[in-house]
C-alpha cells in the first residue's frame, strides 16, 4: 500500500479570511486553475484511487495532504 503526501494550501470551509483565498484568486486569474477545499481534495483523491487520511496544517499557508493507495 503506497502513502501519497501533497504539499498544498487547503481553502478553508465558510467564509473565514483566508491567504489560501488570495492564492485561489492569482491561480484563477493567471493559469485558469484554482485551489481547493478539504472536500475537493478528497473527490480528487477519490477518483485517483486514494483516501485521504488527514490534512496536516502547518504554519505557513501551505498545508501536507496525506492519503493512501485503496
Amino acid at each position: 500500500m503506497g502513502t501519497l503526501l501533497l504539499f498544498e494550501t487547503v481553502i478553508p470551509p465558510g467564509n473565514v479570511s483566508s491567504f489560501s483565498k488570495l492564492f485561489d484568486l492569482n491561480m484563477l486569474v493567471m493559469t485558469g486553475g484554482r485551489e481547493r477545499t478539504e472536500e475537493e481534495y478528497q473527490v480528487l483523491l477519490l477518483h485517483a484511487g486514494f483516501q485521504l487520511t488527514q490534512v496536516i496544517p502547518t504554519s505557513s499557508p501551505i498545508s501536507v495532504i496525506e492519503a493512501v493507495k485503496i
